[in-house]
């Protein structure tokens, strides 16, 4: 398993990837989870992917797309600021903070589990979040997730402080939290397998505090 990701400057690069992706997110989010979601042709976009993004990937063997997720500037506009309004002030977002959003990973997708009760893309995916966030200066993650993630990242040791109560979304229970990107968080959940082509050359998001 490898990961990957693919800024704004190499989506023309990536594109056969990125619409793999965008399949990939139809397929978890509207046809498993029954989301209302806007599907099209198979493919699954909404505003926020026009807002630049940069996108993780988690690819397998024959370079298939196992993974996703979306990281986006708390800059805005982002799903939180949409969604959950009320949350935005009180020191969030902040400068060294991203949203990561539209996580989802290919179960189906025959890579192996690196010995554990979690596909290896799911480790990968999680360990290649970090290892981003870490690269470009961000030290923590807000999310807008479910509670079947956030049990998820319970059970591999990078648990999610939540903000602000639990609201109803769609078919599920949407919750937000934050999350540390530190190096510790990375070697916790980075599987034997890692594999990555993730720049790890840090430098300060524009605008954050010097440390």
């Amino acid at each position: 398993m490898r990961a990957i990701a693919v800024p704004p400057k190499t989506y023309s690069n990536s594109a056969v990837l990125l619409d793999s992706m965008h399949r990939l997110r139809a397929r978890a989010f509207r046809e498993r989870m029954d989301w209302d979601l806007d599907v099209k042709d198979g493919r699954e976009a909404d505003q926020f992917d026009n807002c630049r993004p940069t996108c993780i990937l988690a690819l397998s063997d024959r370079n298939e797309v196992a993974g996703c997720a979306r990281l986006l500037s708390t800059a805005g506009p982002t799903l939180l600021s949409v969604r959950f309004p009320e949350l935005i002030g009180s020191g969030l977002p902040h400068a060294a903070m991203i949203e990561s959003s539209r996580f989802c990973v290919d179960t189906s997708i025959e890579t192996g589990r690196a010995g554990k009760a979690l596909h290896d893309a799911t480790w990968t995916m999680f360990a290649a979040i970090i290892e981003w966030s870490l690269a470009n200066g961000y030290r923590e993650l807000d999310t807008e997730t479910d509670v079947r993630i956030e049990r998820i990242l319970r059970r591999v040791g990078w648990p999610m402080a939540r903000i602000g109560a639990p609201k109803p979304i769609d078919n599920t229970t949407a919750v937000v939290g934050l999350l540390p990107t530190d190096q510790a968080n990375f070697e916790r959940v980075r599987p034997a397998s890692y594999c990555s082509s993730i720049n790890r050359s840090r430098k300060r998001p524009e605008g954050s505090p010097s440390r």
